[in-house]
Order: structure tokens, then C-alpha cells, then sequence
């Protein structure tokens, strides 16, 4: 940034601002740039959801910042290996569902053709189902 143009900066003038008037032309371009490096290298990105307010309770004054996004910060090593599980658990909760549900669809084709594995057995699948449906 040329020196001329930090005067024109977004955060020199916002700090000018919030300066006493005696001082707001005290410093030297050099020291505009490294305040600005200082305090205002750092932007924040914008968010899905971005709640600030403020309130007042008895003599009190509270503030409250509620902020949401997406994450587009790099996990480290323990968040990489904790979405690898979270990510295994969920697959096998799902499998284990979809194999439960395929079974019980085969157990009721099965019984609905008449087919007996067990002699004089049976879970009572067929029988809650069609009790279910010939109401």
C-alpha cells in the first residue's frame, strides 16, 4: 500500500475516529501501517449467521455475539481421526439398518410363499403383518 494511500484506509480512519482529537494526527504513515498489522491484518470472514447485540441489565452493560458457518479452517490430527470414526459409526448404523430392513423384507417373501426353514417355528412377522393389512 502506498503511503499516501493509508490515510484512506478503512481502519486508519476508523481509528482516527475513536482517537482524541489531539492525537489523530500524531502518527507517522510507518506507524498507521504497523497499527494496522497490528490490529487489522487479522479479517474475519463472513458468516452464515452473524448475531451481535447488546443489552442492559440493572446498572450492567452485556454484550452477546452468536456467529455460525462453515468451518474452512484445517482440522488437526484428534478432529481428522474423530470425523474418521464419527464417519465409520454412522456408515455401520446405516448398514446394520439397511441389512435389518432387507432381512425382514426376505422373512416376509418367504412367509407370504408359503416356505417353512423351521418346522413349528416362526418370529410372527408374517402374522402381524397380514393382521396389519387385512383389517
Amino acid at each position: 500500500m502506498q503511503q499516501q494511500d493509508i490515510q484512506q484506509d478503512p481502519f486508519v480512519i476508523g481509528l482516527k475516529e475513536r482517537l482524541p482529537s489531539d492525537l489523530q494526527d500524531s502518527f507517522s504513515n510507518e506507524q498507521l501501517e504497523a497499527l494496522k498489522i497490528a490490529f487489522g491484518a487479522r479479517r474475519w470472514g463472513q458468516h452464515s449467521v452473524d448475531l451481535r447485540g447488546t443489552f442492559r441489565l440493572w446498572s450492567w452493560r452485556y454484550y452477546f455475539v452468536f456467529l455460525a458457518g462453515r468451518n474452512k479452517r484445517e482440522r488437526s490430527r484428534v478432529q481428522e481421526e474423530l470425523s474418521s470414526i464419527a464417519k465409520a459409526f454412522a456408515m455401520a448404523v446405516f448398514l446394520v439398518f439397511c441389512v435389518g430392513c432387507g432381512l425382514v423384507i426376505l422373512y416376509l417373501i418367504k412367509s407370504a410363499l408359503g416356505i417353512n426353514l423351521f418346522p413349528d417355528f416362526s418370529l410372527g412377522l408374517w402374522t402381524e403383518f397380514k393382521r396389519l393389512f387385512d383389517s
